[in-house]
């Protein structure tokens, strides 16, 4: 983005829309993980009813959880502009 409030250019935009499909994928699959690992078991296995829906609710609260966290942490890291100008240098008097 051009200083003094300007129109972003293609590549700024393109950036971002990568690092948002990026941060919606790794999120919806971390979600399907922990879903799956949470409320396989009982879709696999012949669990007592209480525990069967138990481990859904559980996979069913914490798998959009996760995808919002994840989602929401990948956005917020990538923030245009914040990278260093010169590539490997963290500091400009280094």
């Amino acid at each position: 983005m051009e200083s003094y409030g300007g129109r972003r250019g293609q590549a700024e935009r393109d950036a971002i829309t990568v690092e948002i499909g990026y941060a919606l994928c790794s999120a919806l699959f971390a979600a399907a993980v922990v879903f799956g690992a949470i409320a396989g078991p009982a879709l696999l296995f012949e669990l007592p009813d209480t525990v069967s829906r138990l481990m859904l609710r559980a996979g069913l609260v914490l798998a959009p959880a996760l995808f919002a966290i994840r989602t929401i942490s990948v956005l917020m890291r990538f923030r245009p502009g914040s990278q260093p100008s010169q590539p490997g240098r963290t500091n400009p008097d280094s």
